[in-house]
């Protein structure tokens, strides 16, 4: 694979790891539901500024609207909605850490999509270590008997499942450019996300300088410059590629939690990170064949 194409990879890991820390600010003030609605909402009217911008031309398949629909609850409305969730009992940095398990959920979901991409022994390997990193990761919680931990963790790790789908799903929009895809699919999640909140939530009631500037931020640089990004990007590098850029991501939420929020770690947390890097090592699979013996 081109080594731009990894650039742009790690590009897009480090600005989601952002996306951890405004998640943080933003439930202080607004519901998670509110956080998924006010992201797409604002991720959806950058994207049409640059779908109208490229002068580009609606689909006249209509069968693939319901399809756009399903991709946008799938991979927006949902996970965005999940994360936020798990953060209120969860720190971001570990929340950031779970959203590092897409490859290995991504593995289990190919493996089983018709048409997907198979497991080989390395990535099978690398799904098992890295489940067994997030009980490591998980184990404080339930020693504590902090069932709110517990379902904060499972919603994150829900969230990763809605991302595997996602970049299996997403193939079938091969054949259509990045912006209508995004501009379309964050469009329909808005159209879901804002009722419901609506309805769960009430209308929302931000005084807070951060917390707008967090909703703008996970709104532009999160949403829409990243999955105008991840669209153009999926065709050329595949599914289980793509998601690698979830080694990043943990880095990135972790060191914002730490700096920003002054998050802390017990020793049992930082095993579980290192249990589950060593997992992302085995499903990439380049340093494993590296030090396998060759052949005679």
């Amino acid at each position: 694979m081109p080594l731009r194409y990894w650039a742009l990879i790690i590009s897009l890991g480090a600005v989601w790891g952002c996306s951890f820390l405004f998640n943080a600010v933003l439930i202080r003030e607004i519901s998670p539901l509110w956080v998924s609605a006010g992201r797409v909402t604002i991720g959806a009217a950058i994207c049409w500024v640059f779908f109208f911008a490229l002068r580009k031309k609606l689909p006249t398949d209509w069968r693939l609207y319901p399809q756009l629909i399903v991709l946008g609850m799938l991979n927006y409305a949902i996970p965005f909605a999940l994360f936020p969730f798990a953060e209120q009992t969860v720190a971001s940095g570990i929340v950031g850490v779970i959203n590092g398990m897409t490859p290995m959920t991504t593995v289990i979901v190919s493996q089983l999509w018709p048409g997907g991409e198979k497991a080989t022994w390395n990535k099978s390997i690398g799904v098992i270590i890295g489940f067994i990193g997030a009980i490591i990761l998980a184990s404080p919680a339930f020693g504590d008997g902090a069932s709110a931990q517990v379902i904060g963790l499972l919603a994150a790790l829900a969230a990763t499942l809605c991302y595997a789908l996602t970049l299996n799903y997403a193939r079938r929009f091969k054949d259509i450019d990045s912006p209508t895809i995004a501009s379309l699919s964050l469009t329909a999640a808005a159209l879901v996300a804002i009722p419901v909140a609506l309805l769960f939530s009430g209308v929302p009631v931000i005084t807070r300088t951060e917390t707008w500037l967090s909703l703008f931020g996970i709104g532009i640089f999160s949403t829409s410059f990243s999955f105008l990004l991840v669209y153009w990007l999926l065709p050329k590098v595949g599914a289980t590629n793509l998601s690698l850029n979830t080694f990043i991501t943990p880095i990135s939420a972790i060191l914002l939690g730490v700096l920003v929020l002054h998050e802390r770690f017990q020793l049992i947390h930082i095993a579980g990170i290192v249990v589950i890097f060593l997992g992302l090592v085995f499903i990439d699979g380049r340093l494993v064949k590296r030090f396998m013996p060759k052949p005679a």
